[in-house]
C-alpha cells in the first residue's frame, strides 16, 4: 500500500528514522534492544495477548488458544516499570481516541479487549506517565505514549493482527494511525523480528560495501585490479634474473672479497698478502729453500734496484685503512712485476 514495509533482523538497523514495530511473543522477551536504541524515534511495542497453538488443517497456521496470563504481558518491561493488564468485553462497539487522533483513526472494540490499568515504578526510580491515546471508556489504556518520547505502546493486538485487519475499519485504523505516528518523512515502516528469535547477523559481503570498511574495500578491488592488469600484458620485455653465486674464480675472489669488507677486517690481511708475494718470489726467482724468515727478505732486498722489498712488506702490514692497504699492496704487486721482468 505504498508504506514500503522491511523486515529488521538485526541490532544495526534499529537506529532508522523509520517508525519501527516491536511485537514479542510473550512478555518475558528482551525488548530493551530495539526499544532503548531508539530515544528519540517513534516505536510501537504491542503486548502479547493470546496463546497459540499450531493450526493442524493449515499449515503454517496458528489458533487461538486462549488468553496469556496477564503477569505475560505486564511485564514487558521490567524491572523498570511494570504494567496491570486486565481484560473484559467491550461495552462498545468503537474505541475511545485522544483529541489529537480524533478524524484521523476510529477503531473498532474488540470483543474481548485487553487494557493497561496501571503501572507501578521500583522505588527511587524516575516515574514515567502513559498517556491515554485510545482507551475503551472505562478508564482502561488500550494504546498509550509512554513518557514525552515517541513510544507508543498497545494493549491489544487485535487491533492490528490478522483478527483485526479482517475488518475494514479496523485496517482503515491501524494504517491511518502508523501515517500519523510516521509523520516525520520517513519512507518505510520497520517490523522488528529480532524479539520473535529471528534476527541475524549482518551479512559479511554486504558489510564490506557500508562504511567505514567500504574504504578498504575499494582499495583491495584497485589492488586486484591492477595485479590483473599486470598478469594480461607485461611492461616490457622479460629480464633475466642474475645468478645469486657467478661463475668462475673471479666471482669466487669477489665473494671472497665481500665477506671480509662486510666483516670489516680488510686492514688485517695485509700480512697474508705479504706472505702470499714472498712464496711466489721465492718459486719465481729459484731462492734455494735453506733461505727463510730475515735471510730471506734480505735476499729480496737485494734483488734488482729501486725499490726495497722490506719497505713494500712494512708498509702492507702496517696500513691501517682501506686505501691505504690498497694503495700499499699494489705497490708491492708491482715490485714483485718489475723483478719478473728484470730476472
Amino acid at each position: 500500500m505504498g508504506r514500503h514495509p522491511t523486515i529488521v533482523r538485526n541490532d544495526h538497523d534499529f537506529g532508522s528514522e523509520d517508525l519501527l514495530i516491536v511485537s514479542p511473543d510473550n512478555g518475558h522477551a528482551q525488548v530493551g534492544g530495539p526499544v532503548g536504541a531508539r530515544p528519540g524515534k517513534p516505536t510501537i511495542l504491542i503486548l502479547p495477548k493470546w496463546s497459540t497453538a499450531r493450526d493442524a488443517n493449515h499449515s503454517g497456521w496458528v489458533t487461538a488458544d486462549g488468553f496469556v496470563d496477564a503477569d505475560n504481558p505486564g511485564s514487558i518491561l521490567a524491572p523498570g516499570i511494570t504494567l496491570t493488564i486486565k481484560r473484559h468485553v467491550a461495552r462498545g462497539p468503537m474505541l475511545v481516541s485522544a483529541p489529537q487522533l480524533r478524524g484521523v483513526a476510529h477503531f473498532v472494540a474488540p470483543h474481548d479487549i485487553q487494557v493497561i490499568a496501571g503501572m507501578t515504578h521500583p522505588k527511587g526510580a524516575a516515574t514515567q506517565i502513559l498517556h491515554p491515546l485510545v482507551g475503551d471508556g472505562a478508564g482502561g489504556i488500550v494504546i498509550g505514549q509512554l513518557g514525552p518520547g515517541p513510544l507508543y505502546i498497545v494493549a491489544d493486538p487485535d487491533l492490528f493482527s490478522n483478527i483485526g485487519m479482517a475488518d475494514p475499519r479496523q485496517a482503515r485504523a491501524a494504517l491511518a494511525l502508523l501515517d500519523w505516528l510516521n509523520s516525520t518523512d520517513a519512507e518505510t515502516i520497520g517490523f522488528d523480528v529480532t524479539t520473535n528469535g529471528l534476527g541475524r547477523s549482518r551479512s559479511p559481503l554486504k558489510l564490506a560495501f557500508d562504511p567505514p570498511f567500504l574504504a578498504a574495500t575499494l582499495v583491495i578491488v584497485a589492488t586486484l585490479a591492477l595485479l590483473g592488469w599486470y598478469a594480461l600484458g607485461r611492461f616490457g620485455p622479460v629480464r633475466p634474473r642474475a645468478r645469486s653465486i657467478a661463475f668462475g674464480k673471479r666471482a669466487l675472489v669477489d665473494n671472497a672479497a665481500a665477506i671480509i669488507k662486510r666483516a670489516g677486517r680488510e686492514a688485517r690481511v695485509g700480512h697474508r698478502y705479504v706472505q702470499v708475494i714472498r712464496e711466489r718470489a721465492v718459486a719465481d726467482f729459484a731462492i734455494p729453500p735453506r733461505i727463510k724468515d730475515e735471510a730471506l727478505d734480505l735476499y729480496l732486498d737485494r734483488i734488482g734496484s729501486g725499490h726495497v722489498f722490506t719497505d713494500l712488506a712494512r708498509a702492507v702490514v702496517d696500513a691501517g685503512d682501506p686505501a691505504s692497504l690498497t694503495d700499499a699492496a699494489r705497490a708491492l704487486h708491482d715490485w714483485h712485476k718489475e723483478k719478473m721482468g728484470a730476472v
